[in-house]
């Protein structure tokens, strides 16, 4: 079995650790008001990797995190995959330079991929990672919203994720909106779906992660790794117990 990473998740608004739920910023719950605290307290209880994003930059567009993400790298150990609000290649250079290990790229990847897909020829496949978050319409198709999830493209997320995996990509994280922040459970069905389309993608399962047993079961069905927000945030889930499936 492939190698399969847990991500403690921060999300960051206005300096604040916050969740929002399904996305709306209307619906936040502030965690704390110390980032790099929860990461040292993360890198304590054993997590080598950190999920990161700026969730006004999701929003508005310009990475604002790179000060937070000198010092956790500078204090924490801990490897960083971290987004939001990337639009250019002087942004994917500028957040590896602070320190991150990958980048991720949401909004852009979905309205210009091939764009994207030169920026993985540039900088390695191992270096960035294309966020493709969907919510299912009425006739079943995975739609793909953009800008912090306030407007919807008009590609797919099964259109994209073949196109990615044709290109080179190698690291897909996808977060099922109805479920993120919920704690209703992963969707399984959308990762062996992706799994099924393009078999060659680490996948990374996102949103409505409750227990271990989430994170063991995404372990099973072949997804690379998982994303643990406001359960972990809670005290619901053992970060320990996480690490060790």
């Amino acid at each position: 079995m492939n190698e399969f990473t847990v991500y403690p998740a921060i999300d960051v608004r206005e300096g604040r650790v916050v969740r929002l739920a399904q996305g709306d910023y209307a619906r936040e719950t502030v965690y704390g008001h110390d980032p790099l605290d929860i990461a040292r307290l993360y890198a304590a209880r054993g997590a080598t990797w950190l999920h990161l994003v700026d969730l006004d930059a999701a929003k508005a567009g310009g990475y604002t995190l790179a000060p937070l993400l000198r010092d956790i790298h500078a204090f924490t150990g801990l490897k960083v995959q971290t987004g939001g609000g990337v639009r250019a290649r002087e942004d994917i250079q500028r957040i590896l330079e602070a320190g991150a290990s990958r980048v991720v790229v949401g909004s852009l990847a979905v309205q210009q991929p091939e764009r994207v897909l030169e920026w993985i020829g540039e900088f390695g496949a191992g270096h960035i990672t294309v966020a493709l978050d969907a919510r299912q319409d009425e006739s079943g198709a995975w739609r793909l919203p953009v800008h912090g999830w306030t407007e919807t493209a008009a590609a797919t997320l099964d259109e994209l994720a073949v196109r990615f995996a044709q290109g080179g990509l190698a690291h897909l994280l996808s977060t099922d909106i109805a479920r993120d922040g919920m704690l209703t459970g992963p969707n399984g069905a959308l990762y062996a779906h992706l799994r099924s389309l393009a078999p060659a993608l680490q996948v990374q399962a996102s949103g409505g992660v409750r227990d271990v047993a989430d994170v063991a079961a995404a372990r099973a069905q072949g997804c690379a790794g998982i994303v643990l927000g406001r359960a972990l945030l809670e005290g619901k889930i053992d970060l320990e117990a996480a690490l060790a499936c």
